[in-house]
């Protein structure tokens, strides 16, 4: 029987390394060709390791939570010989029979190492009864003490009551100590984890992040949605949602103040003339942002399609590098968990990214009355230092304009 070495896969030139996320197999299963052994996590996506071949996986080379490099030895797969491969089952239970009477024989050794005989029994039962009596003698001791010193103090011994104070109070503090440790619990952050919290202090560190607050009124988009919502999912099979209206919008307002589609490399000033609209997509591994890319080329079916699959992939964590790269501008939606304002964070390398927040029915002044709205409200964060207040000011207004009335887009105007 041939043993066969598989190895973590290459991983990308940004990636230096990944950890074991999870082994879907364990020592001594039977595995089949390309079924998934093991998948490890990097800062950015999570990777399978599949089987190279069938047979039993007899040794695992690291655990859990360990951390690798590329093309390292994961494993060990003992591959079916060829006479066997037909009757897998067969050379498993086989297998498995002769571990198991290995098990039985360190058992078997193990119990007659620690068999005594009669008159071992009869002291280790001597030694016993000496051990409870002791134990007594000590409790009665100690009880008889207990109410020496208690006599003691209540007839003004000359122990000072302030000591005793003391050691009650260390006993108690010990006590505390100990459930409080019990009720903590300390995990290693998660690579993803590890790389927004470098990202999030790298932007703090090298831009001059401002943010900008205005609000738009929904009345026009809602309108829209409720009327379309059901045509739109019987006709394509997948939700409206307002996260298309907003990257038209916002790709509209890109053309007409390129500034916020740049980014800042040294003393120079980077334009990009096309539009790359990374999306905040939540997940039980954190936050990630696939980009929608060439949103410009985009309709609304393209965008609602896009967004459905990277939420779908995210949340099983197979999105892939090149989701992630190359985006110009990030939209964030925190009004899907009840946000109502926030300054969002800028997603280096860009220089600007909006915030969407909860819509909420407010009193407005609409043509000399007041009138119920429901409103959301926006935050532009940009970097002041390529990007003035004023042109951030213009650009967010742009934004409402276009979705309070979205026929704009239609009419290019």
């Amino acid at each position: 029987m041939k043993n066969i070495q598989f190895l973590a896969p290459e991983l990308p030139e940004s990636v230096s390394t990944a950890i074991i996320l999870k082994w879907n197999k364990k020592c001594g299963e039977k595995v089949k060709i390309d079924e998934i052994l093991v998948e490890i996590e990097t800062d950015k996506i999570i990777l399978e390791v599949v089987a190279p071949v069938s047979g039993i996986l007899i040794k695992k080379f690291f655990s859990q939570g360990d951390v690798i490099q590329s093309k390292i030895i994961l494993g060990i797969i003992q591959k079916f010989p060829k006479s066997i491969a037909k009757n897998e089952d067969n050379f498993l239970n086989f297998s498995h029979k002769k571990i198991k009477r290995k098990k039985n024989i360190k058992k078997n050794k193990l119990i007659s190492s620690l068999h005594l005989s009669p008159f071992q029994r009869r002291l280790q039962k001597i030694e016993l009864f000496s051990e409870e009596n002791n134990k007594n003698d000590n409790i009665n001791f100690k009880e008889k003490n207990e109410n020496t010193q208690s006599f003691k103090i209540n007839n003004k011994s000359h122990i000072p009551i302030k000591k005793i104070n003391i050691l009650e109070n260390n006993k108690n503090d010990n006590i505390f100590k100990k459930s409080e440790k019990k009720n903590i619990k300390k995990i290693s952050m998660s690579p993803i984890r590890q790389k927004i919290a470098e990202r999030l202090l790298f932007t703090q560190k090298n831009t001059v992040m401002l943010t900008t607050f205005n609000e738009v009124n929904m009345t026009s988009i809602i309108k829209i949605r409720t009327e379309y919502f059901k045509f739109f999912k019987k006709k394509y099979n997948i939700r409206l949602g307002y996260m298309s209206f907003f990257v038209q919008a916002v790709t509209e307002a890109l053309k007409k103040f390129p500034i916020i589609n740049s980014s800042k490399e040294d003393n120079n000033i980077i334009y990009y003339k096309f539009y790359n609209i990374s999306i905040a997509v939540s997940t039980s591994r954190g936050l990630l942002t696939p980009v929608l890319k060439n949103t410009q080329n985009m309709n609304m079916v393209d965008i609602e399609k896009k967004i459905k699959y990277f939420s779908k992939i995210g949340e099983k964590g197979t999105l892939k590098l090149e989701d992630l790269q190359n985006g110009t501008f990030t939209i964030t939606n925190g009004g899907i968990f009840g946000s109502l304002l926030s300054t969002p964070i800028i997603n280096p390398p860009q220089s600007a990214i909006l915030g969407m927040h909860n819509i909420l029915k407010r009193p407005i002044v609409l043509q000399d009355q007041i009138l119920i709205q429901p409103m959301m409200y926006l935050s532009l964060t940009y970097d002041h230092q390529i990007i003035d207040g004023q042109q951030a000011i213009q650009f967010l207004k742009y934004v409402i304009e276009i979705l309070e009335n979205f026929s704009r887009i239609n009419l290019n105007i």
